[in-house]
């Protein structure tokens, strides 16, 4: 019936024409109870939107972090894309906010994927050259600093993902987005909080997104290297806070943030 759903782990079950068949399979990464290491599922429902509802309480009531989705309808066959995104450099006082949209091949398993933030700088390092050879198609995009004083700090990160998205080669059918809210653009998306530690598409897009803004940080470090930014990228650190006072704000520097505003404040 209509907004009916099914879940069953096995076979494939087939009821009623037209028929969406949503095909994943699930990876358990994090769980408190006794379920197998690997699902394979199948999900039939109607309408398309059951889909999307069923993919996001299995993942969330269960952390699976999915490696394969297609769509299937009326004997024919196409693949159903997800892309995830992420940004990173919400937090220093320097250089631009850096986003990241990844749609993942399932044909190409990636291990170790995971949140940025918890890997060391040479694991994010080779995961992104594996990423990038290994998608299905990506995209690295940033919002300015000038952009960040402009809008804040908030809708400058909602632009650079917007700018990942539209930015990808293929364009996805849905895409997950790191957070509690999704940035504006024509792809249907959906917010997941904690989404890149649940969802390998937003791990891998919050690996590029930082190993890109790493990147630049250190190339900025060259022509200013009295603020530190290759150990502190562009952070609050001790050390750029003193490297501040003593020798000023640079173009680079967000206008807007507390102790950057104080510096061009003081006398």
């Amino acid at each position: 019936s209509g907004g009916a759903l099914e879940t069953f782990v096995g076979g494939r079950l087939l009821s009623g024409s037209p028929v969406m068949v949503v095909q994943f399979r699930c990876s358990l990464s994090k769980h408190k109870f006794a379920l197998p290491t690997t699902l394979r599922a199948d999900i039939i429902c109607n309408p398309q939107s059951d889909a999307i509802k069923a993919r996001t309480a299995l993942m969330r009531t269960a952390q699976l972090s999915f490696d394969q989705l297609f769509f299937e309808s009326e004997g024919s066959s196409r693949r159903y894309l997800v892309a995830g995104v992420d940004e990173a450099g919400r937090g220093p006082l320097a250089g631009n906010v850096v986003a990241a949209a990844v749609i993942l091949n399932p044909e190409c398993k990636i291990d170790g994927l995971a949140d940025s933030k918890v890997l060391s700088e040479e694991q994010r390092e080779e995961l992104a050259v594996q990423i990038k050879a290994g998608s299905l198609s990506y995209c690295v995009a940033e919002a300015s600093v000038e952009e960040i004083d402009r809008l804040n700090i908030l809708h400058a990160s909602m632009l650079a993902m917007s700018r990942a998205i539209e930015g990808l080669s293929t364009e996805p059918n849905h895409c997950m987005i790191d957070g509690n809210r999704c940035p504006v653009t024509r792809c249907n998306c959906q917010a997941i909080v904690k989404g890149d530690a649940l969802v390998q598409e937003i791990s891998a897009a919050s690996i590029l997104a930082k190993v890109e803004r790493d990147q630049a940080m250190r190339e900025l470090h060259k022509t200013h290297p009295q603020y530190g930014f290759d150990r502190n990228k562009g952070y609050p650190t001790r050390e750029h806070l003193r490297a501040l006072r003593e020798h000023g704000v640079l173009e680079e520097h967000r206008k807007t943030f507390g102790p950057v505003r104080k510096v061009l404040q003081t006398p």
